[in-house]
C-alpha cells in the first residue's frame, strides 16, 4: 500500500495531535516528517500506523511515549491508544511535507 493511499484513511484529528509530537534530532513535527502512515478512531480506541526514519532510531521508545500522550491529551474520546510500527514502506526523505524539507534545506 502506497504512503498516500494509507495516508487518505488518517483521522485527521489524530494527525492534527500528532502534529505536536516533535522529533527531537530534527525538530519537526512526525506528521511532516512523513513518519505517520495512517490513523484510525474506532470505539475509543486510536490506531496509528507509523515508522521511524531508521530501525535504529534512538528516539523510538520517547517518540512512542510522546505519541500516545498527545493523543490521549487532544482527544477526549481517546481510551487507548495502539502504534503499529512498520518497517514497510521503508521512510526516505521525499516523504517529508514541503514544510518540513525546506525546514531541512533540501527543496
Amino acid at each position: 500500500m502506497t504512503r498516500e493511499k494509507q495516508g487518505a484513511q488518517s483521522d485527521p484529528r489524530v494527525m492534527e495531535a500528532l502534529r505536536q509530537v516533535v522529533d527531537p534530532e530534527l525538530g519537526i513535527n512526525i506528521v511532516d516528517l512523513g513518519l505517520v502512515y495512517g490513523s484510525e478512531v474506532r470505539e475509543g480506541q486510536v490506531h496509528v500506523t507509523m515508522t521511524m526514519t531508521t530501525p535504529a532510531c534512538p528516539m523510538e521508545e520517547l517518540l512512542m511515549e510522546m505519541v500516545h500522550s498527545a493523543i490521549l491529551r487532544e482527544l477526549s474520546e481517546a481510551r487507548s491508544v495502539e502504534v503499529d510500527l512498520v518497517w514497510d514502506p521503508p521512510w526516505k526523505p521525499d516523504m517529508m511535507s514541503p514544510a518540513a524539507k525546506a525546514q531541512l534545506g533540501r527543496t
